[in-house]
């Protein structure tokens, strides 16, 4: 059975964080670990407090993991502060793990900051460069890259921007919706700049490559980033190249996010397991439908 280390926070609603990548992990046949690096107390509708795990003992965390058993790729999620981002970073200098997806999270699906806005500077710095892939929505893409995301031609431009901070690839997420197209004048877009398709974008230092899926009218997407970062580190261990490992966390998270469960006041959770209920535990039937 492959293996993958989730270093995040914990979401003690169970709809983000730690929780939805052991979930997302489960999901995929893969086994999934954890090294808590803060305890977010949050719901649907808020997050109320924030505790920091002490910097040693994330370090701890991570080397009990690679002391003892084998990890086939690395999710890295949220790292709230500059010494919890120092201390992942050593880390993974030390024992290079393959496969590490960063998920470089900033905000709650409410709004609430999970990053000390000061400690983008250490995340570009010390984290972005040891990831094979970063996966940044546009308001979190928009703060590394330093510009205004309102159509695919500004993706692509992040994106790039981005890849010469260090990472080997990068994965602009469409979720929060600009315009499609080259020419951000998408047949689908109306004038707030929603479209009918989610899309992302694919940098690999080269090319660029589109992942297009329909676009859900729904408000519960609690978790879908860590979601769609855990699927991709998941594939990327079961053996699937990039773009593979990239479309096939797609079709999962969009079947997540169709059946998402209407828990909670606020955003509820995507549904994790929708695929394997539906299907029993079958590569080719855990995206859904």
């Amino acid at each position: 059975m492959k293996k993958v280390l989730s270093i995040a926070g914990s979401d003690c609603s169970g709809g983000a964080g730690i929780q939805a990548d052991l979930k997302t992990f489960s999901a995929h046949g893969v086994f999934g670990m954890s090294a808590i690096v803060s305890v977010v107390a949050e719901n649907t509708s808020r997050v109320i407090d924030i505790q920091d795990v002490a910097p040693t003992m994330i370090e701890k965390q991570i080397d009990a993991v690679f002391e003892d058993i084998e990890v086939d790729a690395v999710k890295i999620g949220m790292l709230s502060q500059g010494a919890a981002m120092e201390a992942v970073a050593g880390k993974l200098r030390q024992y290079a793990p393959a496969n590490v997806v960063i998920d470089p999270v900033m905000y709650a699906k409410n709004g609430c900051p999970l990053m000390d806005p000061a400690s983008i500077d250490t995340l570009i710095k010390t984290v972005i460069p040891l990831g094979d892939l970063i996966t940044p929505n546009i308001p979190e893409a928009e703060k590394i890259a330093g510009m205004t995301i309102a159509n695919a031609v500004a993706m692509e431009k992040a994106a790039v921007i981005i890849h010469q901070m260090g990472c080997q690839n990068v994965l602009i997420k469409g979720g929060h919706a600009v315009k499609g197209g080259r020419s951000g004048n998408d047949d689908q877009a109306d004038d707030s700049g929603h479209s009918g398709e989610a899309l992302d974008i694919l940098f690999d230092g080269k090319e660029f490559t589109r992942y297009s899926a329909e676009r859900i009218d729904t408000k519960n997407t609690h978790g879908t980033g860590c979601t769609f970062s855990s699927a991709i580190a998941a594939n990327l261990a079961l053996g699937f190249n990039l773009g593979e490992a990239v479309s096939r966390a797609k079709a999962y998270v969009t079947t997540a996010i169709r059946y998402a469960l209407p828990i909670g006041k606020g955003h509820g959770p995507t549904h994790h397991f929708y695929g394997l209920y539906k299907y029993g535990l079958e590569l080719d039937h855990i995206a859904g439908d």
